[in-house]
């Protein structure tokens, strides 16, 4: 039904097949997501929050899974790497010497920060000609920092009850709630790799596996999840890597 799904795309916030509780904990240091499967859930069944453990597998919020990839466990914070050694045992002439007091093992070492991503091209010739999800002002860009974190997208101010289209014609892969920070979530497939998503929205008007074309209603102008005013976040990924959606959109008169 979905292009990214056989693509590999499924969102965290997709509702479980099960009811939650019903399935046990994961005791295995990696796990391979099944259909059904949400991020959070997961997390959960670890024991983790779902930072940490988007952090030990490189995936960035909103946290895009997709059915058959391998998740590893994060490790857990401030456990020393490998299997500790086995003291040396005393010689017979070091029986003779005066014990020295144990000398405290020091901290283990944080594990080195990731090196920085190289910068992506401004545009590849295959990607789909989008369009402005809705009318506003852009209040934050691609790479700010809103409440800490930096944006994967934008965001723009608007109306209540203004309308949210789709940026170009595709197929719905998620419609439903995000429970961290996107409130009313929307992903749409574009092929090639290309997803969309628009978050902070007020009612949708689309469901999962709809085909949409470009600039076609998908939802209204709300405020949900993190926002304190109606807000349209924006994103455009590539096989979840985020891009700079200013980059691809038109400019605007």
């Amino acid at each position: 039904m979905i292009r990214a799904l056989a693509a590999g795309l499924a969102l965290l916030a997709a509702a479980p097949a099960v009811a939650q509780g019903a399935r046990p904990p994961i005791v295995a240091w990696t796990y391979t997501v099944q259909a059904g499967d949400t991020f959070s859930d997961i997390a959960r069944r670890w024991g983790v929050d779902m930072a940490t453990l988007g952090e030990a597998n490189a995936i960035p919020s909103p946290y895009v899974i997709r059915i058959g990839q391998v998740l590893k466990r994060p490790e857990p914070k401030g456990a020393p790497k490998g299997a500790p050694k086995a003291p040396a045992k005393p010689s017979a002439s070091a029986a003779a010497v005066e014990t020295q007091k144990a000398v405290p093992r020091p901290a283990p070492t944080l594990r080195p920060a990731p090196p920085a991503r190289a910068p992506l091209a401004p545009r590849e010739s295959d990607a789909p000609k989008i369009g402005w999800p809705t009318e506003g002002a852009v209040v934050s860009h691609y790479r700010d920092k809103v409440a800490g974190i930096p944006s994967n997208g934008i965001d723009l101010i608007a109306h209540p009850g203004q309308k949210v289209r789709a940026a170009a014609a595709g197929t719905v892969l998620y419609a439903g709630k995000e429970p961290e920070r996107f409130g009313q979530l929307i992903l749409i497939d574009h092929g090639g790799g290309f997803v969309t998503a628009y978050a902070y929205l007020g009612m949708m008007t689309v469901k999962e596996g709809q085909a949409v074309t470009k600039g076609e209603r998908i939802a209204l102008v709300g405020q949900s999840g993190e926002v304190q005013r109606p807000t349209v976040h924006f994103e455009l990924r590539r096989n979840n890597v985020p891009r700079d959606p200013e980059l691809y959109l038109p400019p605007r008169l």
